[in-house]
C-alpha cells in the first residue's frame, strides 16, 4: 500500500491542475491532429520512454495549450478509503470499503484523481466525453465510502502531462495508438490484459 505521505488526496481547481500538467517545452511546428480528449492513448511496443511501456492513458484534456491524461492500467496497491481520508485530516466516521490505487502518471503523484461514470457529479466534476468523468475532490471519496458515490470509479495518484505540441510530435513519431475510451475498457477490463485489449481496438495505426 502506498505510504500516507503519497496518499493525501489534494484538491486543486481544474485550471490549476491543467496549468501544472503542461510543461514548457514546445515542439517545432507540430502537425495538426484531431483532439484526443475522450480517447485512450495506447503506448506502441516501440515507445522509447520506459515510464510509459505498455501503458493505456485516458486523455482527459487536449487542446493547443497541451494535454492531460490518467494512466489506467498501473495498479500499485489497495487502501481503506478511511485511511486515504484520515491521511488528509478528514473525519472518517461511517466510512467503509477499500480502493484499488493506480499510478496515474509520473507527474505530481501526491495529487489524487477519481475517474468515474457520469451519473455522479459535483460542481468540480469534469465531463470528459459524456460517458466518463473525472473529479479531483475528496468529497467523491467520502461519497464512495458512504455507498453513494459513482457506480464505476478508478482512483489514481499522479498524471501524465504534455506541453503544447508535444503529444502531436509523439504521435508523428508513432509512439502511440488511439482508440475511443469505452467505459468497459476503463472500468471493467482486466488490468493485466488492458493494453492488449485496447491495442486490438486501435483506430490510429502505425
Amino acid at each position: 500500500m502506498p505510504s500516507r505521505r503519497t496518499t493525501i488526496f489534494r484538491l486543486l481547481p481544474a485550471a490549476a491542475i491543467f496549468a501544472a500538467a503542461v510543461p514548457l517545452a514546445v515542439a517545432a511546428e507540430p502537425p495538426e491532429i484531431a483532439p484526443l480528449t475522450g480517447q485512450l492513448l495506447i503506448a506502441a511496443p516501440t515507445i522509447g520512454d520506459p515510464r510509459f511501456a505498455h501503458t493505456v492513458i485516458l486523455m482527459v484534456r487536449h487542446d493547443r495549450q497541451g494535454a492531460f491524461g490518467i494512466v489506467i492500467n498501473r495498479p500499485v496497491g489497495e487502501s481503506p478509503i478511511a485511511s486515504l481520508l484520515e491521511g488528509a485530516g478528514e473525519d472518517v466516521s461511517g466510512i467503509s470499503g477499500n480502493l484499488r490505487i493506480f499510478s496515474g502518471g509520473p507527474v505530481q503523484q501526491e495529487l489524487g484523481f477519481v475517474v468515474h461514470s457520469t451519473e455522479y457529479r459535483l460542481d468540480e466534476t469534469l465531463d470528459v466525453d459524456g460517458r466518463v468523468a473525472m473529479t479531483a475532490n475528496r468529497q467523491v471519496l467520502r461519497d464512495i465510502g458512504h455507498n453513494r458515490g459513482p457506480v464505476k470509479s478508478l482512483f489514481a495518484l499522479g498524471y501524465a502531462g504534455w506541453g503544447p505540441g508535444q503529444i502531436e510530435g509523439e504521435l508523428a513519431r508513432r509512439d502511440w495508438f488511439t482508440t475511443p475510451a469505452e467505459p468497459r475498457l476503463i472500468f471493467d477490463d482486466d488490468r493485466a490484459n488492458l493494453w492488449e485489449d485496447a491495442m486490438a481496438r486501435r483506430t490510429r495505426d502505425l
